[in-house]
Order: C-alpha cells, then sequence, then structure tokens
C-alpha cells in the first residue's frame, strides 16, 4: 500500500512536469518576439542538465531547469529610458509555484550567497512596469552568486548595460544566466538548499539587426574581488554556448552567426567608458 501511494506521488510529479513542460513552451513561443530575437535558446542535443521549460514572465522569459534548480537562461529586451525614470518601491522577494521544487524566500539564508537576479529589478521596472519589477523577484529569477559579484562587478555590468550601451542604440537584446562545471556530478552536492550553485555567470548583449547585429558577451567567475574591469571578462558567444551546452539565436542564418558568435568584436560599444567605472554600492 505505501510504495502504491509513493508510485502515485512519483507519477503526479511526472505528469505535472510534462504538462507542463508543453504549457510553458507554448508560452514561451506566444511571447517570443516580444522577449528574444532570432529564438528562444535551445539545446544542443538532449541532456537532462540542459533540458528545461520555459517560464513567461512580465517583461522576461526563464529557462528554467528542475535538475540544476536553476534558470539557465533568462531572455529580455531593454530600450533607453529618461534619465529621470522612476520605478516602484523595492518588492518582496516570492517563490515560485512552477518550480518542481520548493525554493523559499529564505533558502539562501546563511549560505554566504546572495539572491543574484538574471533579469535585474531596476532595468525591468523601467522598461517593462511595475508588474514585470515584481516578476523579477521570483526565487525562479535568483541563482546565489557571492555578495563581491552581485553587489559590485555584477551590478556594474548590469548598469552599464542600462545607463551606456542602452542609450547608444535603439533596442537591446540581453540573455543571461549562470554556468556550472563541465562535470555534473563534480558539482552536483555543492548547492544552497536544492538550488546548485554555479561557477561562473554569463550576459550576452545584442543590437538586434538581421544583416548586421553587435554583440558583446561576458563570463564572470564567483571569485571576483569586485573592481576589475568589465573588459577582463569579454568572451565570445561561442565561447559560453560550448560552457553552457545552450544554442542561442537558433534562428541566424550559418553565416551571421559565424561572425556574431564567433568573433570578439568590441568596435561601436565605447566599453572603455564604463570598463572601470566605479559601482553605485563601491
Amino acid at each position: 500500500m505505501r510504495w502504491r501511494r509513493q508510485g502515485r506521488r512519483v507519477g503526479i510529479a511526472l505528469l505535472f512536469v510534462v504538462v507542463g513542460t508543453g504549457l510553458w513552451e507554448f508560452q514561451g513561443r506566444q511571447h517570443q518576439d516580444d522577449y528574444t530575437w532570432m529564438g528562444v535558446p535551445t539545446w544542443d542535443g538532449f541532456h537532462p542538465t540542459t533540458f528545461h521549460r520555459v517560464l513567461r514572465n512580465d517583461g522576461f522569459l526563464v529557462g528554467w531547469s528542475d535538475v540544476r534548480v536553476n534558470p539557465l537562461w533568462v531572455s529580455y529586451q531593454l530600450e533607453a529610458v529618461p534619465d529621470d525614470t522612476r520605478i516602484g518601491s523595492r518588492p518582496n522577494f516570492q517563490s515560485d509555484w512552477r518550480t518542481l521544487w520548493p525554493i523559499s524566500t529564505t533558502s539562501y539564508s546563511g549560505s554566504g550567497y546572495d539572491r543574484g537576479h538574471m533579469a535585474p529589478n531596476y532595468a525591468i521596472a523601467a522598461v517593462h512596469g511595475r508588474n514585470a519589477q515584481v516578476d523579477t523577484f521570483l526565487m525562479s529569477n535568483m541563482t546565489p552568486q557571492r555578495p563581491n559579484l552581485n553587489r559590485q562587478l555584477w551590478q556594474r555590468l548590469e548598469e552599464s548595460v542600462m545607463d551606456h550601451f542602452a542609450p547608444r542604440f535603439d533596442r537591446l537584446q540581453v540573455i543571461t544566466g549562470p554556468v556550472f562545471p563541465e562535470r555534473f556530478m563534480d558539482n552536483v552536492f555543492n548547492r544552497v538548499g536544492f538550488v546548485e550553485v554555479p561557477e561562473a555567470f554569463y550576459k550576452i548583449i545584442v543590437v538586434p539587426d538581421s544583416e548586421a547585429p553587435l554583440a558583446l558577451a561576458f563570463i564572470m567567475p564567483q571569485d571576483v574581488s569586485g573592481n576589475e574591469s568589465l573588459a577582463d571578462y569579454l568572451v565570445t558567444i561561442d565561447e559560453i554556448e560550448a560552457r553552457t551546452g545552450l544554442n542561442f539565436f537558433p534562428d541566424l542564418t550559418p553565416e551571421v552567426e559565424a561572425i556574431l558568435e564567433g568573433e570578439l568584436r568590441t568596435q561601436g560599444w565605447a566599453l572603455e567608458e564604463v570598463a572601470q567605472r566605479p559601482g553605485r554600492f563601491q
């Protein structure tokens, strides 16, 4: 009798994942044009560590992994806003009923890690409004980040995206997320509660143009001091794909993809103007 009850619970959990995956995949496709450019990120070959389902929020999409209990990617679009733009008060963190494993707002307490936003509070609020800002405080948008990274180097990058890059271009496509060790078993028990701890984080910033897009990409490790130059962490999109197993912008033509993802080009971004600018919390 006990085994029958346990089997029923497992069956219900599997049904939740299967049905939920189909539903959220449909939602992701419905909002692809609003929150992504050249396709929702996919994975190269099925593997449990790259399999994910798409969670739709106001202003951004999340590629959620029930294995790593992390957002593998978060996709959103930004545009320039007036300098005097104000946003609402900081919302409270919230659990997300859509995650298979329970992640409470206090799950990170005493761990030494911050609740690191992937879709950033200010940028999402300024561009997409209050409801979107509230959604950035869902625990499905969080991943464990060391304080020096979250509050300094990562914050400086987020600030540069909104205050420097967005005003230079009409629109930006941003995809961001965690990077894990290559071998899953090497990190499987490195967790904050249910949540696996990443070794680094990536951010891809694209000026979307079907013929001549521009891109900057970064990978920042957990063990930074916080005052490093942003330029020290420039990488190609190909390198991020190699380290995450994800395929970004799958609808690009091979010719454009080879240039956008395979070459490291900073022309046009004026990165040198902000690469060593101190953040607001330093």
